[in-house]
């Protein structure tokens, strides 16, 4: 499993309809892409919940073959041309677990990321991220969390998708899930990637 990231961060006075819009005709094109485990497309309003306004997708891919077709494809051209070339931030996947709530459409979502301090070691601190991981799925609510690492910055990053409003303990930033397409959920498997 692979996680992957986007943010396009728009203007404070940017019509979030226009997302809203293109999510709306667009979302579905995904649906049946393979390799792709999950694409909770999201977005934040500037606010009480968020600092900007943001479009984000979040990915979850089962297969690196398809993350590639997609990066190099048409789909992810579509986005460079109408907002430029996004940094696109990945993630090695590490767990994937399915909530209480699996067989909800996802209205939320929550991403944490935090640093591995240099005085912790990389496992103790991927091991204290999995329980975490564990608790996360199982508070009601949840619908799916994934757990993925990026080595380069030592950086921890849980992604919790939710039916209704992100759990009180959910920490990090909230997203509107404005669709998802899962293709191969199926195939992300649950528990520990390793």
């Amino acid at each position: 499993m692979h996680a992957m990231q986007y943010e396009i961060t728009l203007p404070a006075d940017y019509d979030m309809g226009v997302i809203r819009h293109r999510v709306a005709t667009r979302g579905h094109l995904l649906d049946d892409f393979p390799g792709l485990g999950i694409k909770a497309y999201l977005m934040r309003e500037r606010g009480e919940d968020s600092p900007v306004n943001q479009y984000a997708p979040f990915y979850l891919w089962t297969r690196p073959e398809g993350m590639n077709a997609f990066l190099w494809g048409a789909g992810f051209q579509g986005i460079v041309q109408d907002f430029g070339r996004p940094v696109v931030q990945h993630w090695t996947g590490l767990a994937y677990e399915e909530g209480p709530a699996s067989g909800a459409l996802p209205r939320t979502a929550t991403r944490h990321r935090s640093a591995v301090p240099q005085s912790v070691a990389p496992a103790d601190a991927v091991e204290a991220a999995l329980e975490e991981s564990r608790r996360l799925a199982k508070t009601p609510g949840a619908v799916a969390t994934a757990l993925a690492a990026d080595p380069r910055h030592w950086e921890l990053l849980h992604f919790t998708l939710w039916d209704d409003d992100p759990a009180p303990q959910a920490r990090g930033e909230r997203y509107q899930v404005l669709h998802l397409s899962s293709p191969e959920q199926d195939r992300l498997g649950e528990g520990r990637q390793w």
